[in-house]
C-alpha cells in the first residue's frame, strides 16, 4: 500500500464506490434526458456507451509466434484484485542475446525504467535477453529509490535465466500510477516463479498481454508472418494504452500511462539497423496516435530480433539453418522489406490503443494529403486530432467542419498553408453500404449545399476518415484519434479514482 494512502476499510471502500456511482449517475442524468437542452437552448448529446471491443481480441495458432522466445506472467500484488496479472517477462531462448532497439518518451520526467532500459541498451551495444514488465505502478517521479527498484527488477530477472555468451541484460517497462513506489519485495519474490513457468504457447502470449493492462478494456496482441528471401519471418506484438496517449518517442539518448509496447521477431537484424527500422516504424505509427494529447512519462516501444527464423525448404518444410544478420548497407532490398513489414505491423498495434481510448465511441483517421512536406502534413493532422472541440463534435456526430478548419489554421506550421487551396471531406469506412465521400470544402470555398442527412450517416459509423487536402505538394500523413465522451470525463474527473484503484485493482492513470 503506498504510504500516501490510508489503510483500506469497508467504510472507505464504500465511500469511494459511492462517489464514483454518484458521479456517473449525475453525468448520465444530465445528458441523457430526451430532448434536453442547456441553459443557452442548445441540445445536449445523450450519453452513449462505448461499443464492444471484444472483436479486437484475436486468437492465433502456435506456429504464428516467433521462434526462440518464451513468456510468463503472474499476479504479484501490485494490483489489489486477486489473480489480476500485473507482472510478466519475455525471454529470448537463443544462445546469444537478441538485437534490441527502443523508442522512448521525450517527456523530461522520464520514469526510472526508461532510464534503466536506455542505459542497458547503451552499455550492451543494442543487445538484450528480454524484458520484464509490471502494470499498476509506473515507477515514475520516484527518485533514487525508483531507479534502485528498476535495476533490481532487471538484475534479478537476468540472474534467473541461463547465462549467454554475451549477457545483454534484461530491459524494464512499468505502467500505472505516477509518484508511487513499487512493492518491490513482492515483485522480486515472484521473478523466480516467472522464470520457472516460461512457455511459448498462445495462451502464455495472451496472458503476457493481459499483464500489460491498466485501464485497457482488452488485451492487445497481434502476430503475423512474411517471407524474407528464403526465410519465414514471424512477428508478435503486444501493446497497452487507453489514456494519457500522445506519444513522442525517439531512440534512447544518454541519459536521455502510458503507452507500452513490444515487437518480437525471429529475424536477424543488426542492432543499429533494427533501431533505424524501429525509428521509421514508430514515427509513422505510435507517434501518430493521440487519445487526449497528454504525453506520458513512461512511453516505451521495444523491438527484439533474435535471428531464430527458419529457412523454408522444399514443400514448405523449415530447417534450423542459422540466419545471418541483415544490415541496410549489405542487404538493402531485404532490409527495406523488413522495415515496411515492421511499419505496417506497428500501425496495427498503434491503432488498437486508439480503439481502446478511455470512453471512446469513434475511431477517427485524420488524413492530410498534398502537403508541402511530411512534417507539415503530420503537424496539421495532429492539430485536428488533438482539438477538444473536434473530438467532442465527433462524439456528438455533429458535422461542424468549421472546427476542423480552425485547428488547421492554428497549426504551428500554418504560415505555409494557403487557405484558398484547402479542401475537406468526410470519407466513410470501406465497410459502409455507401462509400461515397462527402465534400465539405473545396479550394477554400464551402460547398453550396451539404447533404446533412448524408453527413449524419457517415458520422454515425464507428470508423470514419477526415480527409484534408492542402493542395500544395505531394506529401501525406495520417494520424489516428478517437472522440471525447462523457465516459472519458467520468474516468478522469473523479478525485476518488486513485483511491479506488488501490482497493479494486483498477488503475486509471498512465
Amino acid at each position: 500500500m503506498p504510504p500516501s494512502l490510508p489503510s483500506p476499510s469497508s467504510a472507505i471502500r464504500a465511500a469511494a464506490n459511492a462517489a464514483i456511482s454518484i458521479t456517473r449517475a449525475a453525468s448520465t442524468s444530465a445528458a441523457s434526458a430526451s430532448g434536453g437542452t442547456t441553459s443557452a437552448g442548445t441540445a445536449v448529446t445523450p450519453t452513449k456507451p462505448p461499443p464492444s471491443k471484444d472483436h479486437h481480441v484475436h486468437t492465433y495458432s502456435p506456429e504464428v509466434f516467433p521462434l526462440g522466445y518464451s513468456v510468463s506472467s503472474t499476479h504479484s500484488g501490485i494490483k489489489k484484485k486477486a489473480e489480476t496479472l500485473d507482472l510478466g517477462i519475455l525471454v529470448s531462448t537463443t544462445d546469444k542475446p537478441a538485437s534490441a532497439a527502443a523508442c522512448m518518451t521525450r517527456n523530461v520526467f522520464k520514469a526510472a525504467p526508461v532510464t534503466v532500459t536506455s542505459e542497458i541498451l547503451r552499455s550492451s551495444g543494442g543487445r538484450a535477453n528480454g524484458f520484464i514488465v509490471n502494470s499498476g505502478c509506473a515507477n515514475a517521479v520516484t527518485g533514487k529509490k525508483g531507479l534502485e527498484d528498476a535495476w533490481a527488477m532487471s538484475k534479478t530477472t537476468s540472474s534467473q535465466l541461463p547465462p549467454t555468451a554475451d549477457n545483454g541484460g534484461t530491459l524494464v517497462m512499468s505502467t500505472g500510477v505516477i509518484g508511487q513506489h513499487l512493492p518491490i519485495d513482492n515483485i522480486l519474490s515472484n521473478i523466480p516463479k516467472l522464470a520457472q513457468s516460461l512457455d511459448d504457447s498462445p495462451k502464455a502470449w495472451l496472458d503476457l498481454a493481459k499483464a500489460f493492462m491498466t485501464t485497457d478494456t482488452f488485451p492487445k496482441l497481434r502476430a503475423k508472418t512474411f517471407r524474407l528471401g528464403d526465410r519465414l519471418i514471424r512477428l508478435a506484438g503486444i501493446d497497452k494504452g487507453a489514456g494519457m496517449i500522445a506519444p513522442s518517442m525517439g531512440p534512447p539518448q544518454p541519459p536521455h500511462a502510458t503507452l507500452l509496447g513490444v515487437i518480437a521477431t525471429d529475424a536477424a537484424i543488426a542492432p543499429a539497423d533494427l533501431q533505424n527500422a524501429l525509428n521509421y516504424a514508430v514515427d509513422r505509427s505510435f507517434n501518430n496516435i493521440t487519445v487526449d494529447g497528454d504525453m506520458s512519462t513512461n512511453d516505451t516501444i521495444l523491438c527484439l530480433a533474435n535471428g531464430a527464423a527458419a529457412k523454408v525448404e522444399h514443400e514448405g518444410r523449415e530447417s534450423a539453418d542459422k540466419m545471418a544478420e541483415i544490415t541496410e548497407q549489405a542487404n538493402p532490398e531485404e532490409f527495406k522489406i523488413f522495415k515496411e513489414e515492421l511499419r505496417t505491423f506497428a500501425e496495427e498495434l498503434a491503432q488498437l490503443v486508439v480503439r481502446d481510448g478511455e470512453g471512446a465511441t469513434k475511431f477517427v483517421t485524420i488524413q492530410v494529403k498534398n502537403a508541402p512536406t511530411f512534417e507539415i502534413a503530420t503537424s496539421v493532422a495532429k492539430s485536428v486530432a488533438n482539438s477538444s472541440l473536434f473530438k467532442t463534435a465527433m462524439y456528438g456526430e455533429d458535422a461542424n467542419w468549421g472546427r476542423i478548419l480552425c485547428a488547421v489554421g492554428y497549426t504551428p506550421s500554418a504560415e505555409s498553408i494557403n487557405p484558398r487551396s484547402v479542401s475537406v471531406s468526410f470519407i466513410p469506412p470501406t465497410t459502409s453500404s455507401n462509400t461515397t465521400p462527402l465534400r465539405l470544402l473545396t479550394n477554400g470555398e464551402p460547398e453550396a449545399e451539404i447533404d446533412e442527412a448524408r453527413a449524419s450517416e457517415i458520422l454515425a459509423e464507428e470508423d470514419l476518415n477526415v480527409e484534408i487536402d492542402l493542395g500544395q505538394g505531394d506529401a501525406e500523413a495520417r494520424v489516428w484519434t478517437c472522440d471525447f465522451s462523457h465516459e472519458y470525463v467520468t474516468i478522469n474527473g473523479s478525485n476518488m479514482t486513485l483511491v479506488c484503484s488501490y482497493y479494486t485493482g483498477f488503475v486509471s492513470h498512465n
